[in-house]
């Protein structure tokens, strides 16, 4: 069964003008639109439509949320199992600051005293978003596979681990002036491909594509390589690019 764009709005309490602009960008498009121009929409669609909206209460930009849903890796059971796990924890905090906020008009009024700690109890950036992320774009297997890889490392093994990730940014940086198809940089491209396979996860080539794109999009990435040399993230995308092109 079909719904016109407007019932799907009252549906779900959104404007017509979300919907419209979900469509605009990519992020969901009706199954049809008749010759009258009415939106018809699938429960294919409202299914798309249940993620990208957990998602968005989840805290994840719309233009991270279309790739992953939209990623051959996506798996929806995997993701509504992780996305009620990540909705208890954030119900957990809320709880918790909750209670915290009671307490402290307690104590601005007298009545109780309160540690340093008491006054930030819930309040917590230290939870595992990334990881969690990781986990609906990559699937568990990879993570897991990564956490286990990780922590059976010596603090030496990590340290070297770290080093290598460190002179690999660094020695791209001599060269974020030359070009994404220089030798030069190809050639330390193809070292971090390397580097990533062997410590982190098996990335196919259009995987590592879509990583390049991410650094890009990504601000999270972006902060993170450009403190190695203003436009080096750019170069690194495009070099990223430059060398899937070169082995298909």
């Amino acid at each position: 069964m079909v719904k016109r764009v407007r019932e799907v709005a009252d549906l779900i309490g959104v404007s017509t003008r979300t919907l419209r602009h979900y469509d605009q960008i990519g992020l969901l498009s009706p199954k049809e639109t008749t010759s009258a121009g009415y939106r018809l929409y699938s429960e294919e669609n409202l299914k798309t439509l249940q993620q990208i909206l957990f998602f968005k209460e989840l805290g994840f930009p719309l233009k991270e949320i279309k790739k992953i849903i939209y990623s051959p890796s996506f798996n929806q059971r995997e993701a509504l199992l992780l996305q009620r796990k990540m909705l208890i924890e954030k119900r957990n905090n809320i709880d918790k600051m909750i209670k915290t906020i009671d307490k402290t008009i307690k104590h601005m009024l007298g009545e109780i005293e309160m540690t340093n700690e008491e006054k930030f109890e819930g309040i917590n950036f230290s939870h595992k978003a990334y990881e969690q992320e990781a986990r609906i774009r990559w699937g568990n297997q990879s993570v897991e596979h990564l956490n286990a890889k990780i922590k059976s490392m010596s603090k030496e093994e990590q340290k070297s681990l770290s080093k290598r990730w460190e002179t690999i940014f660094n020695k791209l940086a001599l060269f974020r002036d030359y070009s994404a198809e220089s030798q030069d940089v190809q050639a330390i491209i193809k070292e971090w491909y390397d580097f990533l396979n062997e410590n982190f996860k098996n990335y196919s080539l259009d995987e590592f594509y879509g990583l390049g794109l991410l650094y890009m999009e990504d601000e999270r990435f972006t902060k993170n390589i450009e403190q190695y040399g203003a436009g080096l993230t750019r170069l690194m995308s495009e070099a990223m690019k430059v060398f899937v092109d070169n082995q298909k």
